[in-house]
């Protein structure tokens, strides 16, 4: 999938008219139909089963909250075929709409910027539940998973839930992580794919519960391990791509701690400093290639991410973690298309981050506190690998250029930063914003 390009100088982007905002729109029987349509032969090709619990508490035209897990593209497929006949509006990012904006209307789409607290979204949500009695699909992870575990969820879903008080129903796919990880570039496998629909709050049980309460049951939700899932249930990956760009997510050494030099290719992953190369089982375990069982640092791909986002917290407590890269920029400030401005520095300190560049026209700071994670993509829209800082007026989105695999940490050290300074149980770092 691509996305509209167009080369614009930056203070012209900024120029541009603001795009007036629109209320959601009921999908229609027949956009229900045709995404239900389009999304079989997929659905076909992965031999997609689904089963249900306690939908009976739901009547058939009463609107509901969805809460899916994301793993792949095909998660809105398996919506569109589960929910079908019932209208359901699609939260989805901005660039979603890029060049289609009437046809993702069409289709019932609300459209929101990953990481940014959204009060307009909320009351969009709340128009499409109560107005158009249209239910709400919402991923809350917000982007796909690098590892095959949850993304963190934003603090602020229990409060939203409240807001809303609507029942809540749980969408969980299995198997659609292990088709189609995001690390591998498209490259689908041959994995079956399935989901489960829960009833999972009704507008009793949410008035009963705190926001905080809510969030709890949430993590329990979404407390997922999708390489465990294949290896407890025998889930053979046998296509001999399975390891490529596993290094976007791996990116360090553990034996010699370079960053630079891990090598996904095949069904292998190898450090090119040490020369520590380990394989990617068919049943999704890592596996030494040449040594003891005793020199394997990891078997497990979300144990050696997990050490990651270790390395970084302890990097930003020692005050040593810094990130300088050059990118190329891209900017979005309306739907008609992805403005390529230039090119720039992007910096990630314990300040927050930093993009300088288009001449000496762009100078744009964020603090860490601006958002709990961060919107970083492999092989974005076929572009490149790619990390998206902004806010409300114009989204900056950076595509490193010396090929460094700086996506999976820079996210790492976002999600810790905004722990560090939003949640003083979990330690703090630097200055408070």
């Amino acid at each position: 999938m691509k996305i509209k390009v167009k080369e614009m100088n930056y203070n012209q982007v900024l120029a541009l008219p603001v795009e007036k905002h629109i209320r959601p729109r009921r999908p229609g029987i027949l956009s229900r139909t045709l995404l239900k349509l389009l999304s079989l032969p997929e659905l076909w090709a992965t031999h997609f089963t689904w089963e249900k619990a306690g939908m009976e508490r739901l009547d058939r035209g009463q609107p509901c909250l969805v809460l899916m897990n994301h793993s792949s593209f095909i998660d809105l497929k398996i919506a569109a075929s589960i929910l079908y006949p019932r209208p359901f509006n699609i939260v989805c990012t901005s660039d979603g709409f890029v060049g289609k904006r009437r046809l993702m209307r069409w289709l019932g789409c609300i459209p929101t910027r990953k990481f940014i607290t959204d009060l307009t979204l909320v009351k969009d949500m709340h128009y499409a539940l109560t107005e158009l009695h249209s239910c709400v699909l919402l991923f809350p992870e917000a982007s796909y998973s690098f590892d095959g575990t949850a993304t963190p969820l934003p603090d602020s879903m229990g409060k939203c839930i409240k807001a809303l008080g609507v029942p809540v129903v749980m969408l969980r796919t299995y198997g659609a992580f292990a088709r189609d990880p995001l690390y591998n570039s498209l490259q689908r496998r041959r994995v079956k794919v399935s989901a489960r629909m829960e009833y999972l709050l009704s507008p009793e049980d949410i008035a009963r519960r705190t926001p905080e309460e809510i969030n709890g049951l949430l993590a329990g939700q979404f407390g997922f391990d999708n390489f465990r899932w294949q290896q407890q249930n025998l889930v053979r990956v046998s296509e001999p791509f399975r390891a490529d760009y596993l290094n976007r997510v791996l990116y360090k050494c553990p034996h010699c701690l370079a960053e630079s030099g891990m090598c996904g290719r095949g069904s292998r992953l190898s450090c090119e400093n040490c020369g520590k190369t380990y394989e990617l089982t068919e049943y999704g375990y890592l596996r030494g290639v040449d040594m003891a069982s005793e020199e394997e640092r990891f078997t497990h791909v979300p144990d050696w991410y997990r050490w990651e986002r270790e390395c970084v917290r302890q990097e930003l407590l020692e005050g040593s973690y810094h990130l300088q890269t050059p990118v190329d920029i891209c900017m979005l400030v309306d739907s008609k298309c992805i403005y390529r401005v230039g090119s720039g520095v992007l910096e990630h300190s314990a300040e927050g981050f930093h993009l300088t560049g288009c001449e000496g026209q762009l100078d744009y700071r964020q603090k860490p506190s601006a958002s709990y994670s961060l919107y970083a993509d492999y092989y974005w829209y076929e572009l490149g690998d790619m990390i998206c800082i902004g806010d409300h007026r114009a989204l900056y989105y950076c595509f490193p250029r010396e090929g460094q695999d700086v996506a999976a940490k820079t996210r790492l050290a976002a999600e810790e930063l905004y722990r560090m300074r939003k949640r003083p149980d979990h330690g703090g770092v630097g200055k408070t914003p």
